[in-house]
């Protein structure tokens, strides 16, 4: 669904990723954390680093996702379509939520029409995945998905409620339980 290697990881992966093929770099961190060490033994000029909390709704204390963050990934991920790509790393604090929503963001960008296939793909190279809806919804907006990037992505967290409770219940301890289907 991307035309280079794409691969996910949290913070605590990182170090398996040094010394690898990674050409290109997506960070996203928690407002005030300092980059990790890891990211000083990849080129700078091809990494972005955004900093956010992994929250799926205004929250006083927290800073969120915004429309100008998802105009800037996607911007940054178009910047990508050139032979010096060949494995992009996407990470956040662990990998679950919103690195796996900024993933499926730059394919959802580069497949429209294709928003189901997206999570099928996301599901495929991070198995613990909860996509971050707050910036699943932005972006549905942004790339003007009408209501189909947002609809698989609830039909993806319905998937990945089921077959993965311990996740589901984790979800619903961090004050997202809306995001889980009435009956799972």
């Amino acid at each position: 669904m991307l035309p280079y290697r794409l691969s996910i990881c949290g913070l605590n992966e990182l170090t398996e990723f040094v010394n690898s093929d990674v050409s290109h770099i997506i960070s996203i961190l928690d407002p005030g954390r300092a980059d990790p060490e890891e990211l000083a033994e990849f080129p700078s000029q091809n990494r972005v680093v955004f900093r956010f909390d992994d929250v799926i709704f205004t929250q006083p204390g927290h800073t969120h996702p915004g429309a100008n963050d998802i105009d800037n990934l996607i911007e940054w991920g178009r910047g990508l379509n050139d032979a010096r790509v060949h494995h992009l790393l996407v990470h956040c604090h662990a990998g679950v939520s919103r690195s796996t929503a900024a993933a499926a963001i730059l394919m959802a960008d580069k497949n429209p029409g294709h928003e189901p296939e997206v999570f099928d793909q996301i599901d495929r190279i991070r198995r613990r995945n909860w996509p971050n809806s707050m910036m699943i919804d932005l972006a549905d907006q942004v790339l003007g998905c009408n209501g189909a990037f947002n609809a698989a992505l609830r039909a993806h967290h319905a998937h990945i409620a089921k077959r993965d409770p311990n996740l589901a219940e984790l979800i619903k301890l961090h004050g997202r339980a809306h995001e889980i289907p009435e009956g799972i």
